[in-house]
């Protein structure tokens, strides 16, 4: 472990004294590149700073025994100094788990209601509110992008943006289909229902990451729909955008400004697009690691919120707490914790 800290602290420093050069300032994709790799590295070159300065208060601790008068005191600092030592061991084996490229980055969300019909969309629109509700208590900012509203309430569909320091790490892992049991506002008859809503989680790409050219995309522009209100149908404001090379197609209707929602289809676009990128690139070379939580994709099955028992449960990794009321409203950390440690889990089991 120490020598690939070492190398690590090496590396740290190679990169602070090459971002103090002109050719690589001036170089903005290079830059960022060595920004990103600077940022996943320095918590655990910190780490290993203080590591390195326990085993030194060690050292002298156990040289300060053979002095009578300050034996008792030596022995008291050995104790307490081994503790710390064999915690912050701990830490650094955590954070030497490979780091995903990502986990800095913003990210894209799609909520949409599936199964369920009109209490599929209302969930939507519940999960939605939970994870806006969570990005407040981290300090995140969310920006809605796109949004067809269900006719009895939530969502059909729902895109926005969720912005803070990284957002992915902790958000990667909501990609799938949630199912919620429940007894349905539209259910006359007071029986549970089963529904499920589908969220995909994308990280933010920028221009350096996807070069976009005008010639792949086709624009439409087309008239406003929706559950109603005086701009509706009223300009050609609603914008759909089609990426020809990939056959991804995004669309923007909720500002009544057509450059506004020409500007978020494309913010859209361009996240799908680098997600579409990632995809075949792991297809391509099996980067795609065995001990990693759940498959991303939006079919599988990955938690259910049981409302009659006040439960959640997240089926990849066995994880159940009967605090569902807490959950919903954005308390979602202890879940979202849990994923995180299971994860550094298996990739350290992965590795040895």
């Amino acid at each position: 472990m120490n020598n690939r800290l070492d190398l690590l602290e090496k590396r740290y420093n190679e990169i602070q004294e090459l971002l103090m050069k002109t050719e690589v300032v001036s170089d903005i994709k290079k830059s960022r590149e060595l920004q990103i790799e600077l940022s996943s590295i320095e918590d655990a070159v910190n780490v290993y700073q203080d590591y390195k300065r326990i085993l030194s208060d060690l050292e002298e601790a156990h040289s300060m025994t053979k002095d009578k008068e300050l034996a008792e005191f030596a022995l008291e600092e050995i104790e307490r100094l081994t503790k710390e030592k064999e915690k912050t061991e701990e830490m650094l084996e955590l954070l030497l788990v490979p780091k995903d490229k990502n986990d800095t980055k913003n990210v894209l969300m799609e909520i949409r209601g599936a199964a369920g019909g009109d209490e599929g969309n209302i969930f939507a629109g519940d999960l939605f509110r939970m994870y806006e509700k969570y990005a407040i208590k981290q300090g995140f900012q969310v920006e809605v992008l796109n949004a067809l509203e269900g006719t009895s309430g939530g969502y059909t569909l729902i895109e926005f943006m969720v912005k803070g320091k990284n957002v992915y790490s902790k958000l990667k892992y909501e990609s799938g289909s949630h199912r919620v049991q429940r007894v349905p506002i539209t259910e006359a008859n007071g029986r549970i229902q089963t529904s499920t809503a589908t969220v995909l989680v994308m990280p933010e790409a920028d221009d350096v990451e996807v070069d976009i050219k005008e010639s792949d995309i086709r624009v439409d522009i087309y008239r406003s729909s929706g559950a109603g209100g005086q701009h509706v149908n009223t300009t050609d404001s609603a914008v759909r955008m089609v990426h020809i090379p990939t056959g991804i197609v995004v669309t923007c209707q909720n500002e009544r400004s057509q450059i506004k929602n020409r500007e978020k289809a494309f913010q859209i676009l361009k996240s799908r697009v680098y997600d579409c990128l990632q995809a075949k690139e792991e297809a391509e070379t099996g980067a795609i690691r065995k001990s990693k939580i759940g498959t991303g994709d939006r079919s599988e099955k990955i938690r259910t919120y049981n409302y009659p028992q006040n439960r959640v449960t997240d089926h990849r990794i066995g994880f159940t707490t009967k605090q569902l009321d807490r959950v919903m409203e954005g308390e979602l950390d202890e879940i979202i914790e849990a994923l995180i440690t299971e994860d550094s889990k298996r990739k350290l089991k992965g590795e040895e």
